[in-house]
């Protein structure tokens, strides 16, 4: 069973993974046949090594080169390199700081630097990053989310308002290390990085779901005055979560007053941030779109026919 797939940054090569305990990274090549534009993939690596299924798969930034992330059920996970001229993937780091399956991976802003967070079953998350001298180093939050969290998602390097903002000052000042996580616990929690003490604390706490939490995405954003969350649960339900600014609260919106067929498993937003797709257990895709006053309405089907 295939469990995700991903492009990387230019869009030139794709990673998937799955319950046979691999990754794999296809090369994507566009072709004109008959004066329609047609994308062939090519295999051109099989990442061996897991022991159990891969979970999710995550580019870095290009500026690091091009690294891969993957995620087991078997505990740990693995960054694999591209060493060019048509080598073979190589892998670089095993990450074991976890004692149960790792559900979700989620690579840093590339303006922090090279920072993973992974998000595991044993309830903890574990951050791992590269010192300028190669070196790797990680730290846990213990007991993130009780019996275990889902999913990971990074927020964007500038915070709420940080384009519109004109009192000054550099463009520093306007980032924060922040992520979101989703639990078992029916939880979404959101993490800052605290300079004073070094570590990740708890910054919001949202209880929207009455079930698992199976999904988080934080949108995209180019620095206007909104950040928007969106969470997907065992419940059979998706929110949206919106902050004014930094300062302000998290607000709750449904997306739809009406539950969706099944579970809702992934949700996940277009590069700029406005289109949320939402993929369920009964097979089924939808696009959806903010309207009028934050309402949000369904503006699209994805069939296996499209």
């Amino acid at each position: 069973m295939l469990h995700d797939a991903q492009l990387d940054y230019y869009g030139n090569h794709l990673a998937t993974c799955s319950s046979d305990n691999t990754a794999k990274i296809f090369k994507v090549e566009n072709s004109n046949q008959q004066q329609q534009q047609q994308q062939n993939q090519k295999l051109i690596a099989n990442l061996t090594g897991h022991k159990g299924p891969v979970w999710q798969v995550a580019w870095s930034h290009p500026k690091f080169g091009n690294l891969l992330a993957t995620c087991s059920y078997d505990s740990t996970v693995f960054i694999w390199k591209d060493p060019g001229n048509n080598g073979k993937w190589v892998k670089i780091k095993e990450h074991c700081a976890h004692s149960a399956s790792v559900n979700s991976i989620s690579w840093a802003p590339h303006e922090f630097g090279l920072i993973l967070v992974c998000g595991s079953s044993d309830g903890n998350i574990s951050v791992l990053s590269i010192k300028e001298d190669n070196e790797w180093v990680s730290s846990v939050i213990q007991n993130a989310h009780q019996i275990g969290c889902n999913s990971v998602s990074w927020a964007p390097s500038n915070i709420p308002g940080s384009l519109v903002n004109t009192s000054g000052g550099n463009v520093s000042d306007t980032m924060e290390k922040r992520f979101v996580s989703g639990g078992c616990d029916n939880l979404i929690k959101i993490w800052k990085f605290d300079d004073a003490s070094s570590s990740w604390i708890t910054e919001h706490t949202l209880d929207g779901h009455s079930d698992w939490v199976r999904d988080v995405a934080w949108a995209p954003s180019v620095g206007l005055s909104q950040s928007y969350i969106a969470s997907c649960s065992q419940d059979k339900s998706v929110v949206i979560w919106v902050q004014s600014s930094s300062t302000s609260p998290w607000q709750k919106n449904d997306l739809t007053k009406e539950l969706f067929g099944d579970v809702v498993w992934r949700c996940s937003w277009s590069p700029s941030g406005n289109i949320l797709a939402v993929s369920s257990g009964d097979n089924k895709v939808s696009l959806w779109k903010e309207g009028i006053e934050g309402s949000w309405q369904k503006v699209g089907d994805v069939s296996d026919n499209n």
